[in-house]
């Protein structure tokens, strides 16, 4: 049994990690960080945490900790992960894996030098919607991908509990970084191709906001697909994933969703609509099963630091290309 600590217990650990740690039979959770001391001592007795700290790195030394799950704020993530691998931990980082592709690079290196795991947690690889996409795809079930589509929106207003999402100081960019990623990940995993150039626009939001509201971005992958992703804080919530291809068509209307089953339609000339509905509630579960695999097992992590390290050349890129108004070359992580 992997116990894990947490950094940055909030959101996203209540909402979705500690269902999944509890319902592990691989991991569960035995320390929580937060600045907070009350804070951090209330989530503990909330789900009856042995630990709390309120230093990362007293967390990181506590013998009752084999991993550490980062989940602080992006800008966080950096000096989160550094100080867990300098105690010798495997870490599970949260998406995106840093600021900026150099962070990154500091991570993946850091994490080699000490012989540690290190993984990003990009949930939707444990997904069975995308395990199916990738298999037809690789089954070559509508032959070559000429067109990709990923899109996912939600509202984050006022009353957003993630304030500083909209800080760029804190979160690096807005809806690119924080859902965008997701789209490009995935994009990725599918295709199991690499984006060597990227062209983006965005919408920026009103101050005091510092990040954009709104982004629509063109990807080239190695193999000649193109890719368009739209992310967006003030549409509708929308997880839409549709491939295009030289003899079929694969969609999914919220193909990047685990609160209820999704249908994936097959649509191939002269042949009936075929639909598969799946269901992708155990996404998380995995996630974290598949961690304790790597680390007890050495098992391979499906998204290592490394492919964090790529989503983040690419995102870099998107956010040159907003500056220049050019499309710019995405560097390949050897």
């Amino acid at each position: 049994m992997l116990r894990f600590g947490i950094v940055g217990f909030g959101l996203h650990a209540v909402k979705r990690m500690m269902p999944a740690f509890t319902a592990s039979e691989k991991c569960t959770v035995t320390a929580l960080a937060r600045r907070d001391a009350v804070k951090a001592a209330g989530s503990a007795r909330q789900f009856n945490i042995p630990h709390a700290f309120t230093s990362v790195e007293e967390l990181c030394r506590h013998p009752e900790v084999d991993a550490v799950f980062v989940t602080s704020p992006n800008f966080l993530h950096l000096a989160d992960v550094l100080t867990a691998v300098a105690a010798g931990k495997p870490v599970l980082c949260e998406k995106p894996m840093g600021m900026n592709a150099g962070e990154c690079k500091q991570m993946v290196e850091a994490a080699r030098k000490a012989n540690v795991v290190l993984g990003v947690a990009h949930v939707f690889r444990f997904e069975d919607g995308t395990a199916r996409f990738r298999e037809q795809l690789a089954a070559d079930m509508v032959g070559r991908p000429v067109f990709a589509r990923s899109e996912f929106c939600f509202q984050a207003g006022k009353e957003h509990p993630r304030k500083w999402i909209k800080d760029r100081s804190m979160a690096g960019a807005g809806p690119l970084f924080d859902i965008g990623v997701h789209c490009i990940d995935t994009l990725r995993y599918i295709l199991q191709d690499e984006v060597t150039r990227v062209s983006a626009r965005a919408v920026m939001d009103r101050p005091p906001s510092t990040v954009e509201l709104s982004c629509a971005m063109v990807m080239e992958f190695a193999r000649g697909t193109l890719a368009s992703v739209l992310v967006s804080y003030t549409a509708e919530y929308r997880t839409p994933l549709e491939i295009v291809a030289q003899r079929g068509v694969m969609r999914a209307e919220d193909a990047l969703t685990v609160e209820h089953p999704i249908s994936i339609e097959v649509r191939r000339p002269g042949a009936p609509v075929e639909t598969e509905t799946v269901s992708n509630h155990l996404a998380y579960i995995r996630q974290v099963d598949a961690f304790a695999d790597a680390v007890e097992r050495g098992s391979p992590f499906p998204c290592s630091g490394e492919d964090g390290w790529q989503n983040q050349e690419i995102l870099d890129s998107a956010l040159r290309s907003m500056q220049s108004g050019r499309t710019e070359d995405v560097p390949q992580v050897r």
